[in-house]
C-alpha cells in the first residue's frame, strides 16, 4: 500500500498565495464613481473642491452613513444630525445645542444649507473648508467628546465600515482623516434650490403682488432723497444664495458679550461680527442670531427696523439705512414688514427636507417592510 505524501509548509504557503492573487484578478475592488453635482447656473461655479478629496459617490454614501451615526460620539448617542436636523433645514431649533456632557453650546446651531459656496465656516469663520469644520464638534469635550482616534477605534469594530471605507478612499483602513472628508463630501451635496423663489428665478412661477413687493423691498437699499423705500437686506443677503459671504456688526448690542470675529482675527475692528448666513429655509430655522434671541422672523425686522444698537464696529450699511430724510431708523411700515416676511416665505425649499438622499439611511433601512 503506498503512502500519501503529505505537503510541506512551503507548498501550502505558496498555494496559499496563488489563489490569494488569484482571488484579487477575480474580484478587484472598483473604482469610486465621480459624484456630479446638481445646482442651477445663478448659483454660480465659485466655489472650491479639494483636490485631495474628490467628490465620489461612495465618498458621499459614506459621509451621509457617518452623519448619522451615533458611535461618533462619547456616549454613543449624539450624531452630527442632532443638532442639524433635516427637517429644520439641518438646524435644531435651539438658542444653544446640547453636547454629550448636558452643556450647552456657546453658539446657535447653524443651518448646513448650500455649504459648498462657504469658505469660512462658523459663526466666526474660524474654520477654512469643510473638512477643518468636521473635526471641531466631533472632538469638542462639550459637543460629541471624542477624539478623532477613538471614533476610528469604534468604526473598526463594524466591518461594513471598512468595505464602505475601501470602497470610498480605495483603502479600508479606516482614519481619521478620510472619516472628515466624507463627512465634507455628504455635506457639500446639502444643495437647496427648490423654493418658490427658485422657481421664480427660473421663470416657472409668477409671484403674488406682495410677493413682488417683498423682493423688491428685500433688495432695494432705501434712498429717501429720490423717494426709494426699501429694507437694506441685499447689501449681505442680496445674491440668489441670499447670503455674501461677510463678516458684520448688525447691531445686536452696544456692548458685544460674544466678540465674534475678534476671537479669530484678534482685530477689534471685527468685535461683534458674525458670519453672515443665508436665509434660504429661514422660517424652518429659528430662533435667529448666533445666540437665538429672536424667536420669530417679526422680532427679527423688527430689530434691523428700530432696534439697531450703535457700537464702533456697526456695519455702515445698517447704520446709514433709513426710509425717511434725517431719520435714524430703517422706518419701515407694518405692510412693508409684512410684505418682506412673504417674500422670506418664498425661501422654503420642501424638496430640500424631504429629500431621502440627505436623510438617516438607517431609517430607511429599517422602514423597509
Amino acid at each position: 500500500m503506498m503512502k500519501r505524501k503529505r505537503p510541506s509548509v512551503g507548498m501550502l504557503a505558496i498555494a496559499t498565495a496563488a489563489l490569494t492573487m488569484l482571488l484579487s484578478f477575480q474580484t478587484p475592488d472598483p473604482a469610486p464613481q465621480p459624484y456630479i453635482l446638481n445646482y442651477p447656473a445663478y448659483f454660480g461655479g465659485r466655489f472650491t473642491i479639494p483636490e485631495n478629496n474628490p467628490m465620489t459617490r461612495e465618498g458621499v454614501a459614506l459621509g451621509r452613513l457617518l452623519f448619522y451615526e451615533p458611535k461618533l460620539s462619547g456616549n454613543n448617542r449624539v450624531t452630527c444630525a442632532t443638532c442639524h436636523q433635516q427637517k429644520l433645514a439641518f438646524t435644531d431649533g435651539k438658542a444653544f445645542s446640547v453636547g454629550v456632557d448636558g452643556t450647552l453650546t456657546k453658539r446657535s446651531s447653524m443651518s448646513l444649507t448650500n455649504l459648498l459656496w462657504v469658505r469660512n465656516l462658523f459663526w466666526d469663520g474660524r474654520a477654512n473648508g469643510l473638512e477643518a469644520q468636521a473635526v471641531v464638534p466631533l472632538t469638542d469635550p462639550h459637543e460629541m467628546g471624542q477624539s478623532l482616534e477613538t471614533s476610528v477605534a469604534k468604526l473598526k469594530t463594524d466591518a461594513s465600515y471598512r468595505e464602505k471605507f475601501a470602497q470610498a478612499f480605495g483603502t479600508g483602513d479606516i482614519t481619521g482623516e478620510n472619516l472628515l472628508k466624507a463627512l465634507a463630501q455628504f455635506e457639500r451635496t446639502l444643495i437647496s434650490a427648490g423654493s418658490r423663489y427658485d422657481k421664480y428665478l427660473r421663470g416657472e412661477y409668477q409671484p403674488t403682488a406682495q410677493e413682488l413687493r417683498g423682493i423688491d423691498l428685500f433688495m432695494t437699499p432705501p434712498s429717501p432723497q429720490r423717494s426709494i423705500r426699501g429694507a437694506n437686506c441685499g447689501h449681505c443677503h442680496g445674491t440668489p444664495k441670499t447670503f455674501i459671504e461677510l463678516f458684520h456688526n448688525n447691531g445686536l448690542d452696544t456692548l458685544p458679550k460674544d466678540a465674534g470675529r475678534e476671537t479669530i482675527t484678534g482685530q477689534a475692528i471685527d468685535r461683534g461680527r458674525f458670519r453672515v448666513p443665508t436665509l434660504r429655509n429661514i422660517t424652518l430655522t429659528a430662533p435667529y442670531m448666533h445666540d437665538g434671541r429672536f424667536a420669530t422672523l417679526t422680532e427679527v425686522l423688527n430689530h434691523y427696523n428700530e432696534h439697531v444698537q450703535p457700537s464702533a464696529t456697526l456695519s455702515p450699511f445698517i447704520a446709514e439705512a433709513t426710509n425717511a430724510v434725517g431719520g435714524k431708523s430703517l422706518m419701515l411700515t407694518e405692510t412693508e414688514k409684512g410684505d418682506l416676511l412673504v417674500f422670506l416665505q418664498m425661501l422654503t425649499d420642501s424638496t430640500f427636507i424631504n429629500n431621502p438622499d440627505f436623510s438617516d439611511p438607517r431609517f430607511l433601512r429599517s422602514a423597509k417592510p
